[in-house]
Formats: structure tokens, sequence, C-alpha cells
């Protein structure tokens, strides 16, 4: 089975080309492809998959000819990922299964059609708006923070770090508790911290993510969507430009009046083929 590794500021991810959508994905295949020591590692896999050919996306098949099949590491599907759609775009300009020009390119995706354009090395992805809608909770080594609820065509808690208290000390070893009224699907939980100001943008945050089904990533885009929804919001503002810094890199989020986009680096970084039998989510037991 071919494969492409790529990431987005460190969020990776493994690329199943699949064009006719004929190949038997499975959640063990897909928890045991993302193993980070028996299998390629990564965050999530990506399947390149005719809107058509795919039935979630057949529905979308006139808007966009390529169907974004992302599933988490554990094995469980997501409605959108962000930096995962960033790469995803990267893929199919760099295998020549869509051509770079003047207009954005569609992608279609379980949360719906979203617009890709290159801007130098940098991929930027029109996502939903966020819609902040509630607030809720999440408590991490005894710390109960309230934060916003917030859509981006996947579920987000965004929690800002009390003063005194740093990122970097913060256990994301283990999920976040959080209320199952408020989020009963789960839910992609940010902590921040503000940053120094960076020229050309309008705020500076430093976020860490818990992310429902793959655990701490070093990035996510869509959860960078939020926390900029929220910092503008509290900012006074509703658009604007943030500087959204996550451990693997920084993202920039623009909201407009009626879109919001997500740019930063997406980068391939290998190829090969891999054995889908030799790989195994466990290994023997040993007493």
């Amino acid at each position: 089975m071919e494969f492409t590794k790529g990431h987005g500021t460190g969020n990776d991810f493994v690329i199943l080309p699949d064009p006719d959508g004929a190949l038997d994905l499975t959640p063990g295949l897909v928890a045991a492809l993302c193993d980070r020591r028996r299998g390629i590692g990564a965050d999530g896999v990506l399947r390149v998959v005719r809107a058509a050919k795919h039935p979630e996306g057949a529905a979308l098949a006139g808007e966009a000819e390529w169907f974004m099949d992302y599933w988490n590491s554990d094995g469980s599907f997501a409605e959108m990922c962000g930096n995962g759609a960033r790469v995803f775009v990267r893929y199919l300009l760099e295998t020549g299964l869509a051509s770079p020009s003047g207009a954005a390119l569609p992608v279609a995706t379980r949360a719906g059609v979203v617009r890709a354009r290159v801007e130098g090395e940098a991929v930027a992805v029109e996502m939903r708006r966020p819609r902040l809608y509630d607030t809720g909770t999440a408590t991490i080594g005894g710390l109960t923070l309230t934060g916003a609820a917030v859509d981006v065509g996947n579920p987000h808690l965004v929690c800002a770090l009390p003063a005194g208290l740093e990122l970097a000390g913060l256990d994301l070893t283990r999920a976040p508790d959080v209320d199952p009224a408020v989020f009963p699907a789960g839910v992609n939980v940010e902590f921040t911290a503000p940053g120094e100001p960076v020229a050309g943008t309008d705020g500076h945050v430093l976020m860490r993510v818990y992310e429902r089904g793959s655990a701490e990533t070093l990035s996510c885009g869509t959860g960078a969507c939020a926390v900029a929804a929220v910092a503008l919001r509290d900012a006074g503002r509703e658009t604007g430009a943030m500087a959204v810094d996550v451990p693997g890199g920084r993202l920039t989020v623009t909201l407009t009046d009626d879109s919001c986009w997500l740019s930063g680096p997406a980068v391939l970084v290998a190829t090969g083929e891999v054995t889908p039998s030799a790989l195994t989510p466990h290994g023997p037991r040993v007493s």
C-alpha cells in the first residue's frame, strides 16, 4: 500500500492515495498505521478519494473533485482538520491530482466544502467561521478552567490560563475532564496564554491542545481558528488577523465577516510502501 507522510506545523498525517475508493480502510488499520512504534506514526490518516467515489462525499462531487477522508489516530472519524486540509492540498498539487491556478481549490470534507490557496511556502484554507455558542469547563491535574465552546465544523473548548500559570507546566498526557452534557460527542480542548505583539497581526496567542481521538498534538488548525475567534472577541473585535503559536510552529488565522482563513506551512516529507499485514496494534503479551 502506497503512502506519503506529511505535516503542518508538526501535526502529522499518513496520506493514502485511493482515488476510486477501493481501499478497505478500517479503524484497526488506521490505528496501526498511526502507531509510532509499530506503524508509520501520525496524528491521523488522510485518504485521498474522489468525492464521487465516497459515500460521504458524493453529494459534494459537483462542487469538489476530491474528498478528504480524515481519520483520527485511534481509528475514529473527525468532521474536519484544518492542518490536514492544508497538507491534503499540498499533496494534490505536488502529485498532479490538482493544478494550481488563481482560483481557490475546493476540497470536500465531512464538514462541507473548504477552499484552499497557495501562499508561497504556506497553504491557506478557508474554514467555517468559528461560532461561539456556549461555555464549558475542563479539569486537568486538579485545575478546573472555564472556557468558550466553539464550533469550527468540529467542537472546541478554549480555556485561557490564569495569570501565573505557564502552558509548559500543564500535564496533557491524559485527557482533560469535560462536561458530557455540553460535549456529548467529545471535544478538542485548547489551553491558551497571551503572546508578545507580532507585526502585521491584531494579536498573538500561545496554545496547547488535547485533540479528541488523538491526544496532545503539536498543532491543531481548527483549534487555532477557535482560539483566534475567542481572542478577537475578548479584544472587542469580530474580524482581524491573529498569530497563533503552537508547539509545532506558527499559524496565522484571519477572520473576515463571513469566513476564516488558516495559513501556515504544509510539508510532505516522505513517500513509500507499507505492508498492511505486518501492522499490528499490539505486540505479544509478556508475562
